[in-house]
C-alpha cells in the first residue's frame, strides 16, 4: 500500500465503490490532473482492484487552474480525443479533476459511463458518507418533483419567487452511482431542475448566515435579488455582500452569468450548515455541507448544461438559503426549513 494512503481511506473508497456496484470483471478509471489528490486516485485504484474490478489511472496537466472560479466548464481534458476515448470504454469514472458542467463530462456519461466526482477533504467524505435511506428519501422527492409544474419558494424575509417548471429533467445527488451513464458527488443528498427559459420571476432575499458557496463564506448583510424571466436584473443591500456579489458577476462580462440556475432542496441530516466555521479546509471544501444540509433551498445562478440547456457561461453561484419554504404545484414541501412529506423526511 503506498504510503500515502491509509487503511481508513481505502476501506471508506471500497465501501464507496460497493454502493456504486463497482464488481468483479468491470473497468474503473481514476481521471486526475498533475498532483492534486493523488492519494484519494491511490486509494481508488487500489480500492477498485480489491473488488475484483480492473483499475486505470488517466492523468493530464493541470494548465487551467483546476476548479477554478472562472474555469467552470473548461477543462483540461477538452480535445484530448485519447483521454476521452479511454473513459468511454469504462464501465465507471472516479471524477478527481473537476468535469462539472463540461461537454467532456456530458460526452462520457452519454457513452454509458457512470460518472463519480470526489473534491471533498477526508473528513467530510467520512462525516457525509453516503446512505440507501439518503438514496431512497432523495429518490421519493424526485417522482414528486418530475410531475411538477410550478414551484414556489417565500420567506419571512421576503423571498417570493415562482419557477415555471417541465422543460428539465430532475437531477438526483445522493453520493453514489450504479446505473449506466449516471453522474453523482460523492458526497452530497439533494436534487434539483430548472426552470422554464424566461419562466422565474420573483425576489430572492439573501439573509445573515445563508451561505454563497463559490466564496465559501456566510451571508453578514441582507441582498435582495430581483428576477424576471429567469434573469437577476437588480442586486440590492446595503453591506458588502450585495456589492461582492455584483462584482462577481460583472467580472465575467457575460449577460448569461446573470441567468437564474438550479433550484431544489437539500435531504442530508449528516451534512452540517455550520461547517464553514468549523473546517480547517476551506481551500479544499467544495461546499457539498452547505449545499445538502437538511430542509436548505438551494437557489443558483449560471449555466444549465447539466441538464441540456444551452448557457455554458463560466459563472455560477450557489445561494443555499436558510429557514424558506417550498411548494410543488401547493404542495407543501419544505416549510420554514422543515422537510414535510413523511417519505423525504430523515
Amino acid at each position: 500500500m503506498s504510503a500515502n494512503v491509509s487503511a481508513e481511506m481505502l476501506h471508506l473508497f471500497q465501501e464507496e465503490l460497493r454502493l456504486c456496484k463497482v464488481s468483479p470483471g468491470e473497468t474503473v478509471a481514476v481521471l486526475t490532473a498533475g498532483t492534486v489528490r493523488a492519494d484519494y486516485a491511490q486509494a481508488f485504484l487500489l480500492a477498485a482492484r480489491h473488488l475484483g474490478a480492473n483499475s486505470f489511472q488517466v492523468n493530464i496537466p493541470n494548465d487551467l487552474g483546476m476548479l477554478s472560479a472562472a474555469s467552470i466548464g473548461k477543462t483540461p481534458l477538452a480535445n484530448c480525443r485519447p483521454a476521452i476515448n479511454a473513459l468511454k470504454e469504462a464501465d465507471m469514472v472516479i471524477d478527481l479533476l473537476g468535469l462539472l458542467f463540461s461537454q467532456e463530462q456530458l460526452e462520457i456519461t452519454n457513452s454509458g459511463t457512470r460518472m463519480l466526482y470526489v473534491a471533498e477533504p477526508f473528513h467530510v467524505l467520512k462525516q457525509m458518507f453516503p446512505t440507501e435511506s439518503l438514496r431512497k428519501r432523495v429518490e421519493n422527492a424526485a417522482e414528486r418533483f418530475k410531475t411538477a409544474r410550478l414551484l414556489h419558494v417565500t420567506s419571512k424575509a421576503g423571498t417570493d419567487i415562482r419557477y415555471q417548471l417541465g422543460q428539465y429533467p430532475v437531477m438526483t445527488e445522493y453520493g453514489y452511482t450504479d446505473t449506466p451513464g449516471r453522474w453523482d458527488h460523492f458526497p452530497s443528498g439533494f436534487l434539483f431542475t430548472h426552470g422554464n427559459d424566461d419562466g422565474v420571476d420573483g425576489t430572492v432575499v439573501l439573509m445573515p448566515g445563508d451561505a454563497i458557496a463559490a466564496f465559501r463564506r456566510y451571508l453578514t448583510s441582507r441582498v435582495v435579488l430581483t428576477v424576471e424571466k429567469g434573469h437577476v436584473t437588480k442586486i440590492e443591500g446595503d453591506g458588502m455582500d450585495a456589492d461582492l456579489i455584483s462584482d462577481y458577476l460583472s467580472s465575467f462580462d457575460d449577460p448569461r452569468a446573470y441567468a437564474v440556475s438550479h433550484i431544489g432542496w437539500g435531504l442530508n441530516e449528516r451534512a452540517k450548515w455550520f461547517h464553514m466555521v468549523e473546517t480547517r479546509e476551506l481551500n479544499r471544501e467544495r461546499a457539498m455541507n452547505s449545499l445538502s444540509f437538511y430542509g436548505n433551498v438551494l437557489f443558483s445562478t449560471g449555466p444549465n448544461t447539466e441538464l441540456g440547456g444551452t448557457n455554458d457561461t463560466a459563472c455560477h453561484l450557489d445561494l443555499p438559503l436558510r429557514n424558506c419554504s417550498l411548494t410543488l404545484d401547493g404542495e407543501l414541501i419544505v416549510e420554514r426549513g422543515t422537510i414535510v412529506p413523511a417519505d423525504m423526511r430523515k
